[in-house]
C-alpha cells in the first residue's frame, strides 16, 4: 500500500491514477469521518478514471490505514500541512480540488496558501463561525467521548442525510447494546477533537480560480440557507449545484448524480 513518510513512525496513506486523456487530476479531501473509499465508489473514481481523469484520494493522519505520532496533534493545520506536503511529492497534473464537509475548508486553506489547482469543489462546506457551528462541533466530541462513533451516528443521521440513505442504514443501529467511548487515544477521536480549532472564517473572496459549490438540501445540520447564501457571494464567479435529494454525505448518497456534475464542472473549467 502507498504511503508518503512523514517522520518516523508517521505517513499518509494514499491512492493515486494519474490522468490519461483529460490530463486533469481530481484531489479528494475525506470529511473528519471519511476515507479514500468514499472515492472509490464505483460511480465516483472508476466513472472518472474511465472519461480520462485521474484520481488522488488520501487519508489524513488518524484516519485508516496511516501512520502517526501518540504525541502528534492532529489539528486542522496539520491536515493542511500534510495536503500540501503530499500534492507537491506526487505533483499531480491540474488538480480540481474536491473536498466534503470540513474537507473543503482544509482544500480553500491549502488553495490560500499556495497549493496548486486548476479549480476547487466546495461539497457542504460553506458555513459561518459563531455560537450554533461551535455548538455542534462540540456536541458531537461530547458524543465520542460518550458513546463514540455509533452513538453519533444514531443521533445526528437523521437531520444529516435522505429519507431512503436513513432506511438503508437503518439496520443495525439501536441494538440495545451498550455504548462504548472512544478511545482519546484513536486517531478519529484526535482528529474530532482537534476539529474544535478549525478556522471557519475564511477569506473566500481570495480564491481566484473557478469553484463549485455542491449543496445537499436534507442537510438539516450544517446547511443555512442564507449563510450559504451570504458565503457564496463572496466567491467571484462560483458555480453552483443543489442536490434536492441528498444531504450532508452527497457523494455517498447520490455517486452516480455527484460523479456527473463533477465532470460537467471540470469540462467546462478553461
Amino acid at each position: 500500500m502507498p504511503h508518503l513518510d512523514i517522520a518516523p513512525g508517521e505517513a499518509l496513506y494514499y491512492e493515486y491514477d494519474a490522468p490519461g486523456a483529460a490530463g486533469a487530476t481530481f484531489v479528494f479531501v475525506n470529511a473528519l469521518t471519511g476515507n479514500t473509499g468514499t472515492w472509490q465508489h464505483a460511480e465516483i473514481g472508476p466513472r472518472l478514471r474511465a472519461a480520462g481523469y485521474g484520481t488522488l484520494a488520501w487519508n489524513f493522519r488518524g484516519q485508516a490505514q496511516t501512520r502517526f505520532g501518540a504525541q502528534t496533534a492532529l489539528t486542522p493545520k496539520l491536515v493542511v500541512e500534510d495536503m500540501l506536503r503530499l500534492v507537491a511529492e506526487l505533483k499531480p497534473p491540474r488538480p480540481i480540488v474536491v473536498g466534503l464537509s470540513i474537507g473543503g475548508l482544509f482544500a480553500a486553506q491549502a488553495v490560500l496558501a499556495g497549493m496548486p489547482a486548476e479549480s476547487l469543489v466546495l461539497i457542504n462546506t460553506l458555513r459561518k463561525p459563531g455560537p450554533r457551528l461551535e455548538w455542534i462541533n462540540q456536541a458531537t466530541v461530547a458524543l465520542a467521548r460518550a458513546g463514540g462513533t455509533r452513538l453519533i451516528m444514531e443521533a445526528n443521521l437523521p437531520q444529516l442525510v435522505n429519507p431512503e440513505q436513513l432506511g438503508a442504514m437503518r439496520s443495525g443501529v439501536f441494538s440495545g447494546e451498550p455504548y462504548q467511548p472512544m478511545d482519546r487515544a484513536d486517531g478519529l477521536y484526535r482528529l474530532l477533537e482537534g476539529s474544535l480549532a478549525a478556522d471557519w472564517d475564511v477569506a473566500w473572496e481570495q480564491l481566484r480560480l473557478p469553484v463549485l459549490s455542491m449543496t445537499g438540501l436534507h442537510d438539516r445540520v450544517f446547511y443555512v440557507a442564507a449563510d450559504v447564501e451570504e458565503l457564496a457571494g463572496r466567491i467571484a464567479g462560483i458555480q453552483r449545484v443543489e442536490f434536492p435529494d441528498a444531504g450532508h454525505l452527497t457523494p455517498i448518497e447520490r455517486p452516480q448524480a455527484f460523479a456527473r456534475a463533477l465532470l460537467e464542472f471540470a469540462r467546462g473549467v478553461k
